[in-house]
């Protein structure tokens, strides 16, 4: 919320320089990798610039942001903790709406105070702007009093309280053109689009100033890229491919950490498509992938079989017996069955259309190119031509209705949160029991809709899963901190990995 005087925003003059600051107008010298000679200053590489830092635009959609907070926040064991709320979101009996008590010691780092308003102009703002798509049973919010917020649904949903990892706004701000102002443990000095982002430290933070005063993140998009330039020092830390990450094993000063994921690898397989819509085609590609192999030779053994999108990090929703064996004989036999036969060139046909499709993956992306590969080889076996092409994301988009994608996402947090868009894509049971996950409210129930999707998925499944990666990062052994997590989809310097929490790191 902002200072008021009639309808005008009163800003003090410090905040106009941030302003300017923020829109990329000055040379910043950057901070020196290993944090200067008192540990206070880390310098990050990323592989994928934001493309916003608005969370209506979808910035931070899984929370730890670095500049903004959620009324709640996950924990390192993906529970939920209240961060600007005072108390966990409190449902009504009929679990149509969830009342929110808020903390009153809060201020945006533009020296505002945070309020109710606060809360329900970035709510009211996310259903008109793009991350509506994730709050699709939200009906509206209202302020209840100055410290209580009332979310109002159009069905019930339990995992409703994820959500709300949603960062918030100042009330003036909650617009896709608002600045990137938050009540964060860091703030934006200066982001230099296409090369770094530069963040200093809110030492007026609720939580507690962060010892660590600068983050700086650079932006490198091809993984040996990313690597050379650790190699040669130039960052703290960074992410990379398993495979790569391994020759960083035993260096001094550097440590390899890898994270567990319920961060999925999957060929999506559009239904649109005369072959990848085709159900024989899609069971015959679950059948003839060898995931095992993939692990074993791609990610150095680092990660585990996916069947289904139901990462094991989900205990009680996980069904270990919903999977595919490798079994390319099966395969086959399903491709005949559907009245794919095999034509002159060992390419399959039915109906004079051949078993061919284009398989989309991002450039520099090295592991999912590998997959991509490796999975083309896998169907070229057993009659389907797979053709490879590694495109940009703006190629890439407009053509995902029609394409298949090497595909990533998922999340520790609630299945809810990752399965229900598959709704549409597979078979009417899976889509059943994607509507029983979201509206049942009993834990158990919801575990038994969700094993009834993954059997439902195994038997007509609307993509082939194939592997959770851990994921690998490279960090320089300079600080005190680091607790490790199940990562979701969103990973890297700026969410998820080993700098989700690194606003309570010290220097060593």
């Amino acid at each position: 919320m902002g200072i008021t005087v009639g309808s005008g925003i009163v800003r003090s003059p410090l905040f106009l320089v941030v302003l300017l600051a923020v829109a990329g107008c000055t040379e910043t010298a950057a901070p020196r990798p290993d944090g200067g000679s008192n540990g206070t200053s880390i310098v990050l590489a990323d592989r994928d610039e934001p493309t916003t830092l608005n969370p209506l635009l979808g910035y931070g959609a899984q929370g730890v942001s670095k500049i903004y907070d959620g009324l709640v926040e996950h924990r390192q064991d993906g529970s939920l903790k209240p961060q600007l709320a005072a108390d966990l979101p409190e449902p009504a009996a009929d679990g149509l709406s969830w009342t929110v008590k808020l903390r009153g010691d809060v201020k945006f780092t533009d020296g505002s105070t945070f309020g109710a308003e606060d809360v329900v102009a970035t709510y009211t703002a996310a259903l008109q702007n793009p991350v509506k798509e994730r709050f699709g049973t939200l009906k509206g919010v209202e302020q209840v009093d100055p410290s209580t917020v009332r979310f109002t649904l159009t069905q019930t949903q339990a995992a409703f309280p994820h959500l709300l990892v949603l960062g918030i706004l100042p009330s003036e701000q909650a617009n896709p053109n608002g600045q990137p102002i938050g009540t964060g443990p860091y703030k934006v000095t200066e982001w230099k689009k296409g090369d770094r982002l530069l963040l200093d430290a809110n030492d007026g933070y609720f939580d507690g100033a962060p010892k660590v005063k600068k983050l700086t993140v650079v932006f490198v998009t091809d993984d040996n890229q990313r690597a050379s330039r650790m190699q040669a020092g130039e960052f703290d830390g960074t992410v990379l491919p398993p495979k790569i990450a391994t020759q960083f094993a035993g260096k001094s000063g550097l440590t390899v950490q890898y994270h567990r994921s319920a961060d999925y690898r999957a060929v999506r397989l559009p239904a649109a498509h005369p072959v990848t819509g085709n159900p024989a085609i899609r069971l015959a590609l679950n059948f003839a992938a060898n995931r095992q192999g993939m692990i074993d030779t791609l990610l150095e053994g680092k990660g585990t079989i996916a069947y289904t999108p139901v990462p094991d990090a989900l205990a009680e929703e996980f069904d270990p017996t919903a999977k595919f064996r490798f079994d390319k004989t099966e395969a086959i036999r399903q491709l005949d069955a559907g009245g794919w036969v095999p034509g002159a060139d060992g390419i399959r046909v039915r109906e004079g259309v051949p078993a061919r499709f284009t398989l989309m993956y991002p450039l520099g992306d090295d592991l999912r190119a590998d997959l991509a590969t490796a999975f083309a080889a896998d169907a070229k076996a057993v009659g389907v031509d797979v053709q490879l092409a590694g495109l940009s994301w703006e190629a890439i988009r407009p053509r995902m209705a029609q394409d298949a994608l090497l595909y990533g996402e998922g999340s520790p947090f609630d299945p809810d949160l990752m399965l229900y868009d598959l709704r549409g894509q597979g078979s009417p049971a899976a889509d059943a029991a994607l509507e029983n996950g979201r509206k049942l409210i009993d834990p158990a129930q919801r575990a038994v809709a969700y094993k009834l999707f993954q059997q439902a998925y195994v038997a007509a499944p609307s993509m082939a899963v194939l592997v959770f990666p851990e994921h690998a990062y490279v960090m320089r052994d300079s600080w005190n901190g680091y607790q490790p997590v199940v990562d979701p989809n969103s990973y890297g310097a700026l969410a998820w990995g080993p700098w989700w929490n690194l606003d309570k790191w010290e220097p060593k």
